[in-house]
């Protein structure tokens, strides 16, 4: 059999690029541990001239943010006819553009906490009035992004014009969300699967960028299916968290899933989810290309379901090479 011949793309230049590297090197190395000839490339800009130059049989997508979860690099692969991991064009644009995504999850019949749009330009003395209106506490988020980059949490009512400020440093939109209180979970989704759930504590109440990536205070925790112990996988301190019941489990794997195809997503992704006080699930977002650093909560999955890091990266792959999609010349490409 061929060794495979596998470009990691990774780097770009969305606010997420240092994450990008970190997910994409680790890619790399552990494609390479499993016997693939593998390419890195540095995407520094949007034609990737690099792909012309190899023969590459799959390219494994470690970009995040702009032209790496918004369809565009996607859109280039396929013109290039070069088959390419996870979603393609128009899941991966619905699912980066997090308003667009509610619409998707309320026309599916999902939960998402309430929201309304903010546009450039902004009267930001109405935006306050909206947003008293609207009652805090509020989450501001840019339409776009990821690692939580500009997302702000409000309790009381000061300092709106900042944070509504830092939301549209991300782009042209950005939205008010009501605020849910609960338990937080994130649950991979693999070859249209649900992996086991992840629950997500956090010191400050807030997974923000630094939570996700440089703190040591956040805590993850696998929920077991036997519901009688919850096994620490960073071996950091325990905190105190009730286990969760057998059908509220299983109810959110069940939406991890809907939410997972009522974007359109193929292949794998990651579904954050938040549970209320009185029992109900809220879909927060999908993500199309979730990270693959040391601290990742995808590969922490499927680590709980016994798949290693390597083997993990090495299934994403397979499912590449066996989906089809319509090129630019209208030829059928595996």
């Amino acid at each position: 059999m061929r060794t495979r011949n596998i470009a990691v793309l990774m780097g770009g230049v969305s606010p997420e690029r240092e994450i990008s590297l970190r997910s994409g090197n680790a890619v790399a190395k552990a494609l390479k541990d499993a016997g693939n000839n593998v390419i890195c490339i540095d995407v520094k800009d949007e034609d990737i001239k690099e792909l012309d130059h190899e023969e590459i049989d799959v390219a494994f997508i470690a970009l995040h943010g702009y032209f790496g979860e918004d369809g565009g690099v996607q859109q280039l692969l396929e013109v290039k006819g070069i088959p390419y991991t996870g979603s393609g064009v128009n899941a991966s644009r619905i699912a980066m553009d997090k308003v667009e995504s509610k619409r998707c999850f309320l026309y599916a019949g999902l939960k998402t906490p309430e929201y309304f749009l903010l546009k450039k330009p902004v009267n930001l003395a109405e935006i306050e009035q909206e947003i008293q209106e609207f009652g805090l506490p509020v989450v501001i988020k840019p339409t776009n992004g990821g690692s939580s980059i500009g997302v702000s949490i409000i309790k009381e009512g000061n300092n709106f014009h900042y944070h509504v400020g830092e939301a549209l440093k991300c782009g042209d939109e950005a939205f008010v969300e009501r605020y849910v209180s609960g338990r937080e979970f994130t649950i991979g989704i693999l070859d249209s699967r649900s992996l086991p759930i992840i629950e997500i504590c956090v010191a400050d109440d807030f997974f923000d960028y630094n939570a996700k990536y440089n703190s040591g205070k956040t805590r993850y925790f696998v929920i077991n299916k036997t519901f009688e112990n919850k096994t620490n996988i960073l071996n950091t301190p325990c905190c105190d968290v009730g286990f969760l019941d057998a059908a509220l489990y299983d109810k959110a794997q069940e939406l991890a899933i809907e939410a997972h195809n009522a974007i359109g997503c193929r292949g794998f992704s990651r579904v954050d989810i938040l549970l209320d006080n009185k029992n109900d699930f809220y879909i927060l977002e999908v993500n199309t290309i979730p990270g693959f650093t040391e601290k990742s909560l995808l590969p922490m999955a499927a680590r709980a379901a016994d798949i290693s890091f390597t083997s993990l990266c090495e299934k994403i792959v397979d499912l590449a090479s066996q989906k089809n999609f319509v090129s630019i010349d209208g030829s059928i490409k595996n």
